[in-house]
């Protein structure tokens, strides 16, 4: 087996490129396995890059060295490759995917714990051919993310000020757009302020909209909110992040299946695992168990999971 190490060196506060190369060589100083530590150029990058070894090698595992963002575009790499394993080995700011495994996220952070670790098969969301392992919203929250560039280049504004401007930009400009929506076999059509598409936990930052989401259970969970008002929005904005939605049955409908296909007038803004992309209609699509994943062995499945549920996985 080939050990690939995608490196982004762009991820997090500073270039990280000298401190894993530093901990990967101490790690295989005293195994004899084939690595490699590549670090990433341009946007998608990292995909192709896996795709070449995996033609070329006979097993690859490969380590996504940076944030959400580098694990999404590994995770199109190797979704579907049978000869592909792939892990997170957090360096980036949110880290979003492995707080799924709550207190033992930490492990993800010990590369001999990843290295010797076991394979699971993850579910993945196919949204218009990216590929998706974590969550995928359609509406306020996308646009918002997908603005903050704008801002963050201006005078006194960067970091979370450019989030909170461009936040307050789209609560002026509305956050409701008129969507049409089928899905496990309910349609809506009407206005809509955010569609999400739960595989996992965590997004956002720490939004956990869906706390029983699980990316191995062979479905994914949706959740629908209709147009509200600003002030209502401020008021379910709590409750959301921290999978209440249960608390709002009138505005918030939460559906499981395998599809959902979104469609407007016009254009929607897509968030996949905090990449942003843009379509009149946005297909999401369950493709169970394409991506073999490698957790530290023993590894809770995931946070708040008892040991007896954890032995039917």
């Amino acid at each position: 087996m080939k050990h690939l190490f995608i490196v982004n060196p762009a991820a997090g506060a500073s270039d990280c490129t000298a401190a894993v190369t530093e901990r990967v060589d101490a790690a295989f100083a005293r195994r004899t396995e084939d690595y490699e530590i590549y670090t990433t150029r341009a946007p998608m990058d990292a995909a192709d890059k896996i795709r070449r070894e995996a033609d070329q090698v006979g097993a690859l595992r490969v380590y996504a060295c940076g944030g959400d963002g580098t694990l999404n575009e590994c995770v199109c790499g190797a979704a579907g490759l049978e000869n592909v394993e792939l892990t997170h080995y957090p360096t980036g700011t949110g880290n979003d995917f492995v707080k799924l495994f709550g207190d033992e996220a930490e492990r993800f952070r010990d590369l001999d714990e990843l290295v010797d670790g076991e394979v699971r098969h993850f579910d993945v969301i196919d949204c218009n051919g990216r590929k998706s392992l974590n969550i995928c919203s359609i509406g306020l929250d996308a646009r918002i993310a997908g603005d903050v560039h704008k801002y963050s280049s201006l005078p006194l504004v960067g970091g979370a000020s450019a989030y909170v401007v461009s936040t307050l930009i789209h609560l002026i400009r509305g956050i409701r757009r008129p969507i049409r929506v089928n899905c496990c076999g309910h349609s809506y059509a009407g206005d809509m302020t955010l569609i999400c598409c739960c595989n996992g936990g965590y997004y956002g930052g720490g939004f956990h909209p869906v706390p029983e989401a699980r990316p191995d259970d062979g479905v994914l969970d949706f959740l629908l909110i209709r147009g509200v008002s600003r002030l209502k929005a401020l008021g379910i904005v709590s409750a959301y992040s921290k999978g209440r939605y249960a608390d709002y049955p009138d505005v918030i409908t939460h559906l499981r299946g395998d599809f959902l296909e979104a469609e407007s007038r016009r254009e929607l803004t897509v968030n996949v695992d905090g990449e942003i992309l843009h379509s009149r209609k946005i297909c999401f699509r369950l493709e169970p168990g394409a991506l073999r994943f490698v957790v530290p062995r023993g590894l809770r499945v995931f946070a708040g999971q008892t040991a007896a549920e954890a032995a039917l996985v």
